[in-house]
């Protein structure tokens, strides 16, 4: 199932710009190293003493084009292999992990796909793209599941064999606007892309806030800009209190965007954002505690990366020192969980008896039992948990987690998450 051309950019904001980008018995050291990966024409770790009996799965994330880049999942991907096997694999059969660098292009992301096909990949782990009309028909053909996509692309939200485990964009705008409600905001005003994946997210947005009778206004930003001023006077207007704006243009214009806050001066007016837009870095970067993002709202896909069930994603990245991974870099975190996920389906079929396949993986993923990995609400992808929506019917994950920025660092606002799905199908609050 794929979607016409074009309808990538419709599950994010920033998909048509260029901004963007965790397994068991213990054998010795001496047994397992040196650790095999096998060589990947688009830039992976290469061992040519990889075995025919290793278990094989791929991650991509462009790399060396820019602001999309996100080298940290598929750094990331390699590090997980590299402790895995240490631990003696899954199933044991080593993990064998390549990686490719998918050049932020639709040609690169369908050889990346290709890639996946002609090494026998189990899976496609993580992997960041925004071309999903391209890459994800290559890997229906083969019967090649995606796991955990960071869903910049409307196929991620429809193919039968893509099993995301984040809600998207239009889980966090949505979110952001419960965040907003619970906040006591009066009315709250938008910036964000003048694109069609922009005009999506007003809508979201616009459903969050309906039962609230709170006021939206509309506020269209040019995609990349030096010089904000004029959105963010009209977001903030007369900067009065019960005033708020939330954003979702991505890190890199976010960062700009901040500046102009600054220079306005505004005192009344809140800040909200997105998961994406805002991270930890991000906060660092606009002076912490004493920035425009001190006290901002933040609605995320998963826990701050300072809460202690990353602990396993941070000692992985400690490990692997050569390479600098961001841990609190939705990508790498959305990455972790894909792994992890794919660590219950390995154990789960080798204590079944079964040997871990492509069938056997999308099998017991629609079978209905939840995958539960701490990290995230147990996810189901079974029909009878499908999103009601035409358009993203494999959007299970609808919950969010409602973030502050407090003493400088992204802490839970309230503890757990929210589930938002009532937002995306236009429905009505819970009572």
């Amino acid at each position: 199932m794929t979607s016409r051309r074009g309808s990538s950019q419709a599950m994010n904001p920033i998909a048509g710009r260029h901004n963007r980008r965790p397994i068991a018995a213990v054998a010795t050291a001496a047994a397992l190293l040196p650790t095999l990966f096998s060589a990947s024409a688009c830039g992976g770790p290469a061992d040519a003493a990889t075995g025919s009996g290793d278990l094989t799965v791929m991650t991509w994330a462009p790399s060396g084009t820019g602001s999309a880049d996100r080298p940290g999942m598929t750094a990331l991907a390699e590090a997980i292999g590299k402790d895995l096997n240490v631990k003696g694999g899954l199933g044991g059969r080593r993990l064998n992990v390549i990686t490719c660098n998918e050049h932020n292009t639709a040609d690169g992301a369908k050889a990346c796909a290709q890639q996946a096909v002609d090494a026998k990949a189990v899976a496609v782990l993580g992997s960041y793209s925004q071309f999903g009309d391209d890459f994800m028909p290559v890997l229906e053909r083969a019967g090649i599941p995606l796991i955990g996509g960071y869903g910049l692309s409307q196929p991620e939200f429809s193919s039968p064999l893509s099993y995301p485990v984040g809600g998207g964009m239009p889980a966090l705008i949505g979110g952001s606007g419960r965040q907003l409600v619970e906040a006591g905001c009066k009315a709250v005003s938008l910036i964000r892309p003048d694109t069609p994946a922009g005009d999506n997210l007003l809508g979201y947005l616009g459903n969050a806030l309906k039962p609230a009778g709170i006021k939206l206004l509309d506020v269209k930003a040019p995609e990349k800009s030096n010089d904000y001023s004029p959105v963010v006077r009209k977001a903030i207007g007369t900067d009065q209190a019960g005033n708020c704006v939330t954003s979702a243009l991505g890190a890199e214009p976010t960062g700009n965007l901040l500046d102009a806050f600054r220079r306005t001066g505004a005192k009344n007016t809140r800040i909200a954002s997105v998961i994406g837009s805002v991270q930890q870095s991000v906060v660092d970067s606009t002076g912490g505690d004493s920035g425009p993002l001190s006290g901002a709202f933040v609605t995320g896909w998963y826990p701050p990366e300072s809460a202690k069930i990353w602990d396993g994603l941070r000692a992985t990245i400690r490990a692997d020192s050569g390479r600098h991974i961001d841990a609190a870099d939705p990508g790498v975190q959305t990455t972790w969980v894909a792994y992890e996920v794919f660590k219950q389906i390995s154990e789960r079929l080798t204590a079944a008896g079964q040997t871990i396949t492509s069938k056997a993986a999308t099998t017991l993923l629609d079978g209905g039992e939840p995958i539960d990995v701490g990290l995230t609400p147990p996810l189901n992808w079974a029909t009878t948990n499908m999103l009601p929506s035409t358009e993203s019917p494999r959007l299970v994950n609808t919950w969010v987690t409602f973030q502050v920025v407090k003493g400088g660092q992204m802490t839970l606002q309230r503890p757990g998450f929210v589930d938002v799905r009532w937002v995306l199908t236009g429905g009505k609050p819970p009572a």
